[in-house]
């Protein structure tokens, strides 16, 4: 499928749901932050009808923020519970987009889930108990990178449309989007049932390993939908190939066989063969439903469903994780807006009662609040730590010192896996650096990538180093806290390039070390080499890391150093996001 054709498929996807987003549930979208993601949300937005709001939910949003709660200020000026809305149940009608939808935590993801699911907030809390009306549709902004940052099922069940725009450039969005043949403009109308179009829907769905039964029915939504944009009255063939384009393909985990060859059927009888254009028709209908799904999917994936047959691997684990620091222990309290964290009311009332006299005048019976006086909880949590092992597999380490080299990152493995720590493996030969494994728990994965290691060829040391540093700072974009530990004997013969020359290669080594030690990552330098070399050794004081030669790295030592050079996993985080 061309880049066009997936723009055109997006837009589609956007101007439908923009039609119905509570009844359509989400959107999946997987793109990098950039003008092709923003482009696709401008689309949306302009879509919408007025008085639908688009909204973005923030990073580590309180309960009371999210769903609503006691709005306190008001309670006490009216002497009675006063329910405040939350994020939700303002976003009622509309849509809400939810950044890095990956690092969702499964509490977050079955809240939304269930508000997905009843179309409505229940409130019960503080005193207060209340439903409020909260039909919207979900935009999950999918950035994960592997199968241990993937959105949680919870919520990718729910959603009709997946949408893969990584491959699209700004080229590709810039030329005139297809124009919406019906915008809409409040209520929306959208084609009656038919049986027979439900049938189809069902049976290719179960054609292509799709076991959910959400699906199908996202599917005839999709389809009444574009038939109503379309201006249609009832369904026809266009309605359900968008449908089947758009919500099954996507969801494909095999393709059907083709069947082993069989006497022609006979041929159909007039009365029959006239209606082979009706939405309900035979099997040729039911061909032109496969054939536009499979236009919808890229090229190697069909290849590759076609030659499995049968389901695919389970997806990666998602939400297992708590990543939004928004517990843990509390360190008091600050000033802030309790939608961005927990209330804490004895410190808002001690913060409120000197003013109470200057406050009250005639109305002495009343405590008076001021916004100044609000005080939200402040907590330490613990941080996750990356450990990323950058491993010398040149041919200058001797076969039998990347063994060692092997078996000491597999004892460092099994700690980190202890401490539930991320690791990741790159490893640099030849001419350049490869990132082997990304980030992940996933132990047995790292086991068998290390396993894999080849050894042999130049050293490009400063592309392993570099390689690294832009792993670690990607980590720490996402909140986590890296640490490098390379594991070479220092000997440089590769230079930033790729040209051969031992002078430039090590002077490139020792830019790419210094770099990544002003980017604030710590690191621990362990010289594989049989005797410790000067080389190690100065890489290591341009790293501003610990050096650690090999002969003296044991099992022990070697966790040791681990735990020394990560940083402390408690950190105390206001209840606000930092924006």
């Amino acid at each position: 499928m061309s880049a066009a054709e997936t723009w055109a498929r997006a837009c589609l996807a956007a101007a439908l749901f923009a039609r119905d987003p509570a009844g359509l549930g989400g959107v999946r979208l997987r793109a990098r932050p950039g003008p092709v993601r923003e482009a696709w949300l401008a689309r949306l937005r302009a879509l919408l009808p007025a008085g639908r709001p688009l909204t973005r939910l923030p990073a580590g949003i309180a309960d009371d923020a999210l769903l609503g709660g006691l709005d306190l200020a008001a309670t006490l000026r009216a002497g009675r519970p006063v329910v405040e809305p939350g994020l939700l149940a303002r976003s009622h009608g509309g849509v809400v987009v939810v950044p890095m939808a990956e690092r969702l935590d499964a509490g977050m993801a079955a809240r939304l889930a269930r508000v997905l699911e009843t179309g409505a907030v229940d409130l019960a809390r503080d005193g207060v108990a209340a439903r409020l009306p909260a039909a919207c549709g979900l935009v999950l902004l999918d950035e994960g990178d592997g199968e241990d940052e993937a959105v949680p099922s919870a919520l990718l069940e729910r959603a009709a449309f997946h949408l893969d725009l990584d491959g699209l450039t700004l080229r590709d969005v810039s030329e005139p989007a297809p124009p919406d043949s019906a915008p809409v403009s409040g209520e929306t109308a959208a084609a009656p049932v038919e049986a027979r179009a439900a049938e189809r829907l069902c049976a290719l769905a179960a054609q292509l390993g799709i076991a959910s039964l959400r699906a199908p029915i996202q599917a005839l939504r999709a389809a009444r939908q574009n038939a109503g944009r379309e201006g249609r009255s009832a369904l026809a063939e266009p309605d359900l190939a968008a449908a089947a384009a758009l919500v099954l393909a996507p969801r494909a985990t095999r393709w059907p066989a083709e069947a082993e060859a069989e006497p022609p059927p006979p041929e159909a009888p007039p009365e029959e063969a006239e209606g082979e254009s009706d939405p309900g028709g035979g099997e040729a209908a039911e061909d032109r439903l496969l054939a536009a799904a499979a236009a919808a999917l890229p090229a190697g994936l069909l290849a590759r469903l076609t030659e499995a047959g049968a389901p695919g691997a389970a997806p990666g684990r998602a939400g297992g994780e708590a990543r939004q620091a928004r517990s843990g222990r509390p360190v008091g309290a600050r000033p802030g807006d309790p939608r961005r964290g927990p209330l804490a009311l004895s410190e808002t009332l001690r913060a409120a009662a000197p003013w109470q006299r200057l406050r009250r005048g005639a109305e002495a019976e009343r405590l008076r609040l001021a916004p100044e006086d609000i005080r939200v909880r402040r907590f330490v949590h613990r941080a996750g730590t990356t450990t990323i092992f950058a491993v010398d597999a040149s041919g200058s380490a001797a076969l039998e010192r990347l063994a060692e080299a092997k078996g000491a990152v597999e004892l460092l493995l099994a700690e980190c896996y202890v401490r539930r720590d991320r690791v990741a493996l790159v490893a640099f030969r030849g001419r350049g650096a490869e990132l082997l494994l990304p980030p992940t728990r996933a132990l047995v994965r790292a086991k068998r990538a290390l396993a894999a290691l080849p050894g042999g060829g130049g050293t490009p040391l400063a592309a392993g180093i570099e390689a690294a540093a832009l792993l670690a700072a990607a980590e720490r974009r996402g909140g986590r806290i890296p640490v490098v530990l390379l594991l070479t004997d220092g000997r440089a013969n590769i230079g930033r390039g790729g040209a051969p020359g031992r002078a430039q290669a090590a002077a490139d080594a020792l830019a790419a070390g210094r770099a990544l030690a002003a980017g604030g990552t710590r690191a621990l330098v362990i010289d594989t080499a049989a005797q410790p070399q000067d080389g190690a050794r100065r890489l290591a004081e341009a790293m501003a890391a610990r050096y650690l030669p090999m002969p003296r790295a044991d099992a022990a030592l070697l966790s040791e150093a681990v735990r020394r050079e990560a940083p402390p996993r408690e950190a105390a985080r206001g209840a606000a996001p930092r924006g």
